[in-house]
């Protein structure tokens, strides 16, 4: 059987800090709030409202994260790359007849439109699920995989019962990967598809 695998998206495929970061400036500016912004971006991961909660009043969270979704297209889009070996990983599914998910915690039209913007060529992209919320779209889709670089993706892959791949390319160390549980830890996503091969072999 074909295999079918996902990945997250934030620092798993693409390097969003430099765009989250332009936009928690100019987000910063317009409410007045000295957000810390570089601590923020090395936390990506979690949801934009839990990640803004402590800086704002409790009734200021919502209508900020809509502005930062307003904001994002005409300031993150075309600034943030691929990191490197993404786009192979991504080929290396589709070259063995499989199935690529996108299961991310970020607002939906703001993560297709990077995987438009650098054409990655992905079969289901579903948005706004975190942590063990994850799961359930995994074990909808059949996934044999989930790979990310949170120990919120380690937690959703094992509450989905599939084999969770971490790269440490993200806020979470080799090391916090590897207390949460997950099963495999490459590199970088170079590493993906030797170790890809071996589980279809």
């Amino acid at each position: 059987m074909a295999p079918v695998i996902g990945f997250d998206l934030d620092l798993t495929l693409i390097d969003t800090r430099p765009g989250v970061a332009a936009v928690l400036e100019v987000l910063g500016e317009e409410l007045g709030v000295d957000l810390p912004v570089a601590d923020l971006v090395h936390q990506l991961g979690p949801p934009l409202d839990v990640m803004l909660a402590p800086h704002l009043p409790a009734d200021a969270v919502g209508p900020a994260g809509d502005r930062f979704r307003e904001l994002y297209p005409s300031l993150a889009i075309k600034t943030v790359p691929l990191l490197p070996g993404a786009r192979d990983a991504v080929a290396a599914v589709k070259e063995v007849g499989g199935r690529v998910l996108v299961v991310t915690g970020k607002y939906p039209a703001n993560a297709q439109r990077h995987v438009d913007h650098l054409g990655l060529a992905i079969d289901h992209l579903e948005g706004w699920v975190w942590g063990t919320g994850k799961a359930d779209v995994l074990r909808r889709e059949g996934a044999l995989a989930y790979v990310g670089d949170h120990v919120h993706d380690v937690e959703g892959a094992l509450a989905a019962g599939v084999t969770s791949v971490s790269v440490p390319t993200g806020g979470s160390s080799r090391a916090d990967l590897e207390a949460a549980g997950t099963h495999v830890v490459l590199d970088s996503l170079l590493e993906f598809p030797s170790w890809l091969a071996g589980v279809v072999a």
